[in-house]
This record gives C-alpha cells, structure tokens and sequence, in this order.
C-alpha cells in the first residue's frame, strides 16, 4: 500500500490548519493522560518558537489544530519533534517499543477569514462528527471551552452560523 506524503507548503506568518493522525489509525490516545501529555506537548513546543495555538482537538487516533506560524519552514520541526518525543513516551508507558504512534501530518495554510473560521468550527465539532459526545462543551480534549470562557457561547455560537461546518478530513491520511 502506498502512502500519501502530502506536499508541506511554508509561509512565514500565516495561519494553518493541521491534522495528524496515528499509524493505521490505532487508538493510541485513548486515555485522558495520554491526550493531555500530546496537548501538553504541543502547546509547549508551540510556545518555545512563539507559534500562536488558537484552535485544537485531541482524539483518540487523530488530533487537529489551528494556528499562526511566525516561521513557517519551522513547522516540519516543531511537528517532528512533537511526535518524536510523544510516541518515545506513549511507547515506554505502554511497553510498546519501537512502535509506529504517528502516520504523517497534512497542513493547510488559511486563505481568508471564512477559511479561518470554518476551520476553526470544524475543530470545535469533530468530537461530534466522530461519536465522542453530543455537545461540543461535553468534551475535554477541545479548546471550545477555552473559547466558551472567553468569549461567551453566545460569541461560539454565531461563529457557527456565520461560518458553517465543512468536512476538512482528507480521507487518505
């Protein structure tokens, strides 16, 4: 079977949208402790190259997130990084050495402020899209309740009527 690499285009200081899922579609996040670790990861990794982290979702077997990249040719590092150091850890804890976590990543540079905010609702509600929950506040691994808290739902919720939902996932990654 051939793998799809999809093409990495960089641009300093522009906003992406990145999915990443696991090797074969493995549930290897299947515990809070393990999504939280890659949040954690994630958001400390970002901080140290002063990316901006404004959207994300963490589940079991993929995770999306939107951000403002300063540096973009820096993304392929902070990525690789991340999942290095990640699947070390989730493999040492599940005594699963040598195992395969992550498959590859597919970004998207934000075009406009419709892009932007269709991405960023598509994040919000995949842990519906994918069975997880009913409501997007029930879900812990999502930055909705961070938006909720600062800005209001009433805010959230007209972002989702201005900017519907449209199915971002690429189906051969």
């Amino acid at each position: 079977m051939k793998l799809h690499h999809p093409p990495h285009i960089f641009i300093d200081d522009t906003y992406y949208f990145l999915t990443a899922r696991t090797y074969q579609k493995q549930r290897i996040f299947n515990t809070g402790k393990k999504k939280a670790f890659l949040l954690d990861s994630l958001k400390a990794e970002f901080r140290k190259r002063s990316y901006n982290l404004f959207a994300w979702v963490i589940l079991d077997d993929h995770y999306h997130i939107e951000f403002r990249a300063r540096k973009a040719d820096d993304l392929s590092k902070i990525i690789n990084a991340v999942h290095g150091q990640v699947s070390f850890l989730i493999n040492k804890a599940d005594n699963s050495r040598g195992r395969k976590v992550f498959q590859n990543y597919w970004d998207h540079s934000i075009r406009d402020e419709k892009d932007f905010w269709r991405h960023f609702n598509y994040i919000h509600h995949n842990p519906i899209k994918h069975g997880y929950v009913k409501n997007m506040e029930d879900y812990k691994f999502s930055s909705y309740n961070e938006w909720v808290n600062k800005e209001g739902k009433e805010w959230l919720n007209s972002c989702f009527e201005l900017y519907p939902i449209i199915d971002f996932t690429p189906q051969d990654i």
